[in-house]
């Protein structure tokens, strides 16, 4: 395959899940009104909604993961190709999340009690975030990538209470000395 047909495929796969969310009746763009480049907050309305919050990092994470994952498995299809399997797990990821179930699953965390989902334009910008991280572990030093994940997981913790870890712990089970912390109790 060509370049232009990944191009095509990823446009595609982003379309598809634009066209989801929105039939799930999550908003384009915060109802707010406005859009922001960066939503500091995580208790607020606009996490989630605007085009960067704190769990962006958690995406580009993502990408890193998924990178090593598919290099490990598919060492022999391009790195395109992978790159279209890393997109649509994410984008699996991201419709899923934004399902009644998963919104309220997370409402009962401590980070995300009036969590709504997401808005399309954060859903989008989440997966741009993974292509990021997919495309830097392509292209940087091994040790480099590992020192990025390990000092975003290290930093987003220290400044949220969060990461991609205790998203996931969280997400399986949660624990309530996890709780407790996070919610400064």
């Amino acid at each position: 395959m060509n370049t232009r047909a990944y191009m095509l495929g990823a446009a595609l796969l982003v379309a598809v899940q634009a066209s989801v969310l929105f039939l799930f009746g999550q908003p384009a763009i915060c109802t707010c009104g406005y859009v922001k480049l960066w939503e500091g907050v995580v208790l607020s309305a606009g996490n989630s909604q605007h085009l960067t919050d704190w769990y962006t990092f958690s995406h580009i994470i993502h990408g890193i993961l998924f990178y090593a994952l598919f290099t490990f498995l598919f060492p022999r299809i391009s790195v395109w190709a992978r790159l279209l399997m890393a997109m649509g797990v994410e984008i699996a990821w991201e419709i899923a999340e934004n399902t009644p179930t998963v919104i309220q699953h997370y409402r009962e965390q401590a980070l995300a009690q009036g969590y709504t989902g997401d808005s399309i334009i954060n859903s989008v910008s989440d997966t741009v975030a993974m292509v990021a991280g997919f495309l830097a572990a392509r292209k940087w030093p091994v040790w480099s990538v590992i020192a990025l994940a390990l000092f975003l997981e290290l930093w987003v913790a220290y400044e949220i209470r969060d990461n991609l870890t205790l998203n996931i712990v969280n997400l399986l089970h949660q624990f309530d000395f996890i709780a407790a912390w996070q919610s400064g109790t």
